[in-house]
């Protein structure tokens, strides 16, 4: 990135960034406090990862990248994230739903190890209005959870270019499981629904990019159908990013063995 023409996005980019960090009156995202280049000079190299993402979620649009920027910034800025991931939660309430490790040997990835999100939604039990019930507060820890996702991430420490979208893997981003043993996908409660709804909405708008794969375990064989059915409606990129098991167990074929013992791990 140190020779970026003059024409490409990402430069133009990061020479729009000092009027979006005025306008937005915040500059950090994702852990990482961005920074407006100084004359010729190419912005720094965190700085740029930040926005290379930004471009290869609207598909390399400049426009929408930067007014998806700043939305996100204007949020952090009132939401504070960072002062939630340190927040500390009840853990009757929170404390087996979700977890952040490392794995190895992931074969979605080119990384030889991957920050993976487990969300253990079944660990809630019966009582899913004492966890779900508050949905500001489900939904804060959940951001507090994606937060020490992305501190474990180590953008600060990134020293590798992102590529231009279509044109490789992105290889600062984690993977997230998603298991669903003990919930019923067709009776589920309105409380875990807004929840839900209020989580995917607020990712898509203010985490974009940071997560590679998706896989959803313990998933009835009937759901897998519909999913089945619902490729059809869903983009290419999105097939290609997820994948559907019926059995917890054989995620350590995708994830490696050092998976917890549920998941097949040894």
């Amino acid at each position: 990135w140190s020779n970026l023409p003059k024409e490409h996005k990402l430069r133009k980019f990061s020479e729009a960034l000092r009027d979006l960090l005025e306008n937005a009156g915040y500059n950090e995202m994702y852990g990482i406090e961005l920074e407006a280049p100084e004359g010729d000079q190419p912005a720094a190299h965190t700085t740029l990862i930040i926005l290379q993402k930004f471009l290869r979620a609207n598909v390399d649009d400049l426009a929408k990248a930067k007014d998806q920027l700043l939305h996100a910034l204007k949020w952090r800025k009132d939401y504070q994230p960072l002062k939630v991931r340190d927040e500390v939660f009840d853990a009757e309430k929170f404390g087996k739903l979700g977890y952040v490790t490392r794995v190895k040997g992931a074969k979605e990835t080119p990384n030889d190890e991957d920050v993976a999100t487990f969300n253990v939604y079944g660990a809630v039990g019966k009582d899913i209005k004492k966890t779900f019930g508050d949905t500001d507060a489900f939904v804060r820890w959940r951001v507090a959870l994606q937060e020490l996702t992305l501190r474990e991430l180590h953008l600060e420490q990134a020293d590798k270019p992102i590529p231009d979208y279509g044109k490789g893997p992105d290889p600062y981003k984690s993977l997230a499981v998603h298991d669903y043993m003990s919930i019923s996908f067709f009776r589920q409660p309105a409380e875990i629904k807004a929840s839900s709804s209020k989580i995917i909405d607020m990712f898509q708008r203010y985490y974009p990019e940071t997560v590679s794969y998706k896989y959803f375990v313990n998933v009835p064989l009937v759901m897998q159908w519909m999913m089945g059915a619902m490729k059809a409606l869903m983009s290419k990129d999105s097939i290609q990013t997820m994948t559907w098991m019926t059995y917890g167990s054989e995620l350590y074929k995708y994830l490696g063995q050092e998976v917890p013992k549920e998941y097949g791990g040894t």
